[in-house]
C-alpha cells in the first residue's frame, strides 16, 4: 500500500506543478502541503484490494480557525470538538455502508494536539497543520466509486478547496473539490 502513495506524487506531478505555479509559497516546516494556504486542504486516497487509505493534510486554520496553542477555554473546546469530528471518518468522508468498511487504523497529528498546554512547541509554529491518516478494510470495495466530501465542508466551513489525488485499481486522478461540487467520481 505504501508504494501506491509513493507513486502517487510522481503520477500527478504535472498537475501539482501547474497548481503550484498559481499559489504563493510560504515557508513550511512539515512539507505536507506544497504551500500552506488557508482554505486549501489536500486529501490522498488509495484503494488497494480491500484496503482503503485516506490521508488529509490541512492548515489548522481551516479546521479550528486558529494556528496557535489552545490556551483559552473557548479554543480548547473548539480543538476538542474538531478532534472528535476528525475521529469519525465514516461520516466525514461519507463512506457508503454497503461497502462494509471498518476502520483498522486512524491517527491525527498536529502541534495543536500536543500534550504541552503552556509554552509548548505549537507556540513556535507560524503555520500549524493537521494531518489525519485513516485506514479501512472494506468487505465490498467495488461499491466505492465516489468520494463525497460534503460533510467535511459542512463540518469545517473555512475549508474552501480540497485538492484530491486518488489511486484505485481502475484509475489514478487528481481533482479540485469545492463546497459547490463536493463529489469526485472514480
Amino acid at each position: 500500500m505504501r508504494r501506491l502513495f509513493l507513486a502517487l506524487p510522481f503520477a500527478l506531478l504535472p498537475l501539482a506543478l501547474a497548481h503550484a505555479a498559481d499559489e504563493h509559497d510560504h515557508d513550511h516546516e512539515h512539507g505536507s502541503l506544497g504551500a500552506h494556504v488557508h482554505g486549501v486542504a489536500r486529501l490522498d486516497m488509495a484503494l488497494d484490494g480491500r484496503t482503503l487509505e485516506l490521508e488529509l493534510d490541512t492548515p489548522a486554520m481551516n479546521i479550528v480557525g486558529f494556528e496557535h496553542a489552545a490556551t483559552s477555554d473557548a479554543d480548547k473546546a473548539t480543538l476538542a470538538q474538531a478532534r472528535e469530528t476528525l475521529l469519525k471518518p465514516h461520516g466525514l468522508f461519507s463512506i457508503p455502508e454497503a461497502a462494509g468498511c471498518t476502520v483498522t487504523k486512524q491517527k491525527l497529528e498536529s502541534p495543536l494536539f500536543g500534550d504541552k498546554d503552556d509554552d509548548g512547541d505549537a507556540d513556535e509554529h507560524e503555520h500549524s497543520e493537521i494531518h489525519g491518516h485513516y485506514q479501512f478494510t472494506c468487505n465490498v470495495p467495488a461499491v466505492l466509486n465516489k468520494l463525497d466530501l460534503t460533510q467535511l465542508f459542512k463540518s469545517f466551513p473555512a475549508t474552501q478547496t480540497i485538492q484530491v489525488q486518488l489511486v484505485t485499481p481502475k484509475r489514478q486522478m487528481g481533482a479540485e473539490v469545492r463546497p459547490s461540487n463536493p463529489v469526485v467520481k472514480f
